[in-house]
């Protein structure tokens, strides 16, 4: 059936063209002699005219006019049109040679019928489409909600044209900075004014919509934006982000409401492609943690370079599953397999590295949530971000791994809490593994040479990871507040969960000192205060802070005021990217590493105070705050 409508289509598409064909050549004669024709010219003119169909038909199949659709005729299509009927009005004196017949077709006719013909053609495909799509007879949309465009570039141009095939939208005109826009028209809209003229602008043309069609401009432009609107009781919506739009992911008229990462977001990452290639391309990968949120990004970055298999090494049964089920529906072409174990059980790492070989390790599992760890889980939290790093290095190290990558984290630097120290501790772990490895090689040539190199990634917090106060500031709007925030000066660094991954993909990839372990720093931009966080949930929410309230709770134990990238005792480098830095840490001793591991291997368990103890004399930066800091 649908192949006889789309053949009934072109038939009617065809039977048009000819028409078009015998009444452009009609026409020619026609404005040629004044609507006079001569009758020995008129004679002519029905004798050639047979002669004419078939030229301009076989040169219409020829550029394939009869593939396409009326309804989306643009600009490449009339281009076709053209050169159709061009070829064909130049093989006809040719024909008529050719064929030896006696006819004298003055020259203007040759010129006039092509116009003519091209007229008729793309007049006709154009006027369809303006009736398809509504424009033909209604120039002005009445239904809708109006609403205003932000931003007069190339995205909000695009828009303007999906938009106005809408019913569910009738745009008013566009807003932009840029004074040499302004009064100007994009798809028949007017450039009203500036952002900051948008209250008066609504007001004025009762507008309470706007889209913000702005997906390349910084953060702090869309925060600007979106605060002006707030302010004015514009609904603001938000075209998708660019990366989303150049990946093809989602059209321009995917609009949506705004989430924080668009206020908070950063320009797009530029990734080494080819060094990414190099690193994980047809290599065996293994993520630990591969359920949390940073590692299940990793997961998905990690499989755009097609690795020859990725191994999701993960201890919570539904993290896991979770996992499988979404690479089986999205990711169905990658070789992953899925294993459920303990990073601190060195039989079990054995079993799985043994299997599989890994190449390249990213070791993303973790204890992390500082309140939780700070109090009657603090032997866990070493355990399993000190131990279970120090079992997961001896078995890269055993089976030749190439690359091993700690995520690590800005609570590392000066840590005040436990969960910090455990991070910092197990940062220095991976240095004395290098500098161990690299000893007993050069102090004994039978042992057998490991080229494993140990890379850690120390960045911020991320948005909406597990854990965070972003779902929780949620939770607590949904519930009609109050939201609680710890301190009104309280500052943390954020990223989004996808740049935090290729950033931590793109450190892992650079080629480093084999003499040493490098810790690479992430750009976190500038820090946020988590109580402006908060006021824009709230904003986005629909809400004033009358509605919900903001109350301040008072820092929790071992949680720092403003958190920092760097300690006092590093140093920083730049790298060749230019969100990537490498820190250069103080260096540690050799013997260190065995006293650290007796440490924790001697003890079944400590209490939170004996963990603190032993975690001062292993981190020496590591200052627990006092009981009066504590009740602050």
């Amino acid at each position: 059936m649908l192949r006889y409508n789309l053949n009934l289509r072109s038939l009617i598409a065809m039977a048009h063209d000819l028409a078009a064909v015998v009444a452009a050549w009609w026409l020619a004669y026609l404005f040629r002699f004044n609507f006079d024709i001569p009758p020995s010219h008129l004679s002519f003119l029905l004798s050639i005219l047979p002669w004419v169909v078939l030229s301009q038909f076989a040169s219409f199949q020829l550029f394939g006019l009869y593939r396409g659709h009326w309804k989306y005729a643009s600009l490449p299509d009339l281009r076709r049109i053209l050169l159709a009927i061009l070829l064909g009005i130049a093989v006809i004196p040719l024909g008529l040679f050719l064929l030896q017949l006696h006819a004298v077709v003055p020259r203007s006719v040759l010129l006039l019928d092509p116009i003519l013909l091209l007229l008729i053609m793309g007049g006709s495909r154009l006027s369809y489409r303006l009736w398809r799509e509504g424009h033909l007879f209604n120039f002005k949309k009445t239904k809708g909600k109006p609403v205003l465009i932000l931003g007069a570039g190339d995205a909000g141009a695009s828009l303007a044209k999906e938009l106005s095939k809408s019913k569910e939208w009738q745009i008013v005109g566009f807003i932009d900075d840029n004074p040499q826009k302004h009064n100007r028209l994009l798809h028949g809209f007017k450039v009203l004014g500036r952002i900051d003229q948008l209250p008066a602008i609504a007001e004025k043309m009762g507008v309470s919509n706007a889209i913000i069609a702005m997906p390349n401009v910084t953060a702090a432009n869309r925060r600007r934006a979106h605060k002006i609107c707030i302010e004015a009781s514009i609904k603001a919506l938000i075209v998708p982000s660019y990366d989303d739009l150049i990946s093809g992911k989602v059209t321009i008229a995917r609009i949506r409401e705004i989430e924080l990462d668009d206020l908070l977001g950063r320009n797009p990452v530029n990734l080494d492609n080819e060094g990414l290639n190099s690193f994980l391309t047809g290599k065996t990968v293994l993520v630990t943690g591969a359920g949390g949120s940073i590692g299940s990004e990793l997961c998905r970055q990690i499989v755009r370079f097609e690795p020859a298999l990725l191994v999701l090494f993960e201890l919570n049964e539904l993290a896991l599953y979770n996992m499988e089920q979404e690479f089986r529906s999205s990711y169905p072409n990658i070789s992953a397999s899925f294993v459920i174990g303990d990073i601190k059980h060195p039989a079990r790492l054995n079993q799985i590295f043994k299997q599989f070989r890994p190449e390249v390790v990213f070791h993303a599992a973790a204890y992390k949530h500082v309140p939780l760890m700070e109090q009657e889980n603090a032997w866990q939290a070493v355990q399993n971000n000190v131990l279970g790093t120090h079992c997961l290095a001896q078995v890269s190290i055993e089976y030749g791994v190439e690359k091993f990558v700690l995520i690590s984290t800005d609570k590392a630097v000066n840590p005040t809490n436990v969960m910090g120290a455990s991070k910092r501790l197990a940062e220095i772990m991976c240095q004395s593994q290098q500098q161990s490895m690299l000893s007993t090689q050069n102090s004994d040539p039978e042992v057998k040479k490991s080229s494993t190199h140990f890379v850690t990634v120390r960045f911020g917090n991320v948005l909406g990871s597990t854990g965070s106060v972003i779902p929780k500031f949620r939770e607590q709007i949904a519930n009609g507040g109050p939201v609680t925030v710890t301190h009104p000066e309280i500052t943390r660094y954020f990223m989004s969960i996808p740049e935090a991954a290729q950033l931590v993909l793109q450190a892992g990839s650079m080629s480093g000192n084999m003499n040493r372990s490098e810790i690479f720093l992430l750009d976190m931009g500038e820090p946020v205060k988590i109580a402006d966080l908060a006021r824009d949930l709230i904003r986005m929410s629909g809400f004033s802070e009358e509605d919900i309230k903001i109350v301040y709770s008072g820092l929790r134990e071992g949680e720092k005021l403003y958190e920092e990238l760097w300690a006092d005792s590093e140093s920083t480098l730049s790298t060749s990217h230019p969100k990537i830095r490498i820190v250069q840490p103080r260096t540690v001793d050799t013997e260190w590493l065995a006293k650290v591991i007796l440490w924790l291997k001697e003890h079944a368990v400590l209490s939170d105070l004996e963990v603190r103890q032993g975690l001062m004399r292993w981190v020496p930066e590591y200052i627990p705050p006092s009981k009066s800091t504590e009740t602050d």
